[in-house]
């Protein structure tokens, strides 16, 4: 039985439909995670679902402990994530209810956290040319496409730092630099599934234009939980569809990561630090 973990963005803060529910507290070397993990079943499918923002959405983006979160899942026994997020649109054959699977991002946050292997005595360098797993972004176009959804294969991210939303100079800036969405969560949470060897796929539901549009309203939070009411009815059969023909993971080039990665002599890594990192990296320096 596969283990499929869902990070539910803003809007989405459970998930349905599912048996043998439990709630999961659990602590990580990085922190707690964003909230309690809920684990459960539908159809032969382990599920755990970890709201980013925390039940009442008490994180804003730059606040969540993105590490906790990822380590915590692989801790659980998940095996590929797909990550829920709300978006707005940079192009105009982009509309504001429409789905898009990112496969690319452009990092503009400040700050975050954004590795394991930080300060701990061990260098590794993962593989991050692309940032989602094909297989996973298949299934879930497949799926997207059976239940009607309006739905973008493929498309550019680009992360900003938040918690504002980005000056209209910014959101021409990253059109000219031809970005298909602009959010605030999904790095360095990709980033940090690819170094956990857990193959990733980004639903990016689009909410609004953000500030560049001419002839729409701005960007403001009233305008995207309107729409948002309306995307989590359609993200929510996304996710049931793609659980029929979710891929192997196994095969998944994300899962082997950080074999070729890590670059520091074995005998060079102290047993605090090696202890620390055994879940992600014991399989490759075991003593």
């Amino acid at each position: 039985m596969s283990t499929l973990a869902i990070i539910g963005g803003t809007g989405l803060y459970h998930i349905g439909n599912l048996d043998k529910i439990e709630s999961v507290s659990i602590s990580t070397p990085f922190g707690d995670p964003s909230d309690p993990i809920i684990r459960g079943e539908i159809d032969n499918i382990k599920l755990l679902f970890l709201s980013r923002h925390g039940r009442g959405h008490i994180y804003a983006p730059h606040r969540v402990n993105y590490r906790a979160n990822i380590y915590a899942l692989k801790q659980l026994g998940a095996e590929q994530i797909i990550s829920v997020s709300a978006v707005g649109s940079l192009q105009e054959t982009i509309h504001p209810g429409d789905i898009v699977l990112v496969d690319q991002y452009i990092d503009r946050t400040r700050g975050r956290p954004a590795t394991f292997f930080d300060d701990y005595g061990i260098v590794a360098h993962v593989g991050f040319a692309d940032p989602t797993d094909y297989a996973l972004g298949e299934a879930l176009f497949r799926a997207a496409t059976k239940i009607g959804a309006k739905v973008h294969k493929g498309g550019v991210y680009v992360c900003i730092e938040g918690p504002q939303f980005s000056s209209r100079a910014e959101s021409n800036l990253y059109r000219s630099w031809r970005a298909d969405v602009i959010g605030m969560t999904n790095l360095p949470e990709a980033k940090l599934a690819r170094e956990a060897e857990l193959p990733y796929a980004s639903i990016a539901t689009v909410t609004d234009y953000d500030c560049w549009h001419e002839h729409e309203k701005d960007v403001s939070v009233e305008a995207v939980i309107e729409i948002l009411k309306k995307n989590v009815t359609t993200v929510g059969n996304l996710l049931r569809a793609v659980l029929a023909i979710l891929p192997d993971p196994k095969q998944s080039p994300a899962s082997s990561a950080l074999k070729c990665a890590i670059v520091t002599s074995p005998e060079s890594i102290s047993p605090k630090t090696l202890e620390m990192l055994e879940l992600l990296i014991g399989k490759y320096l075991a003593r």
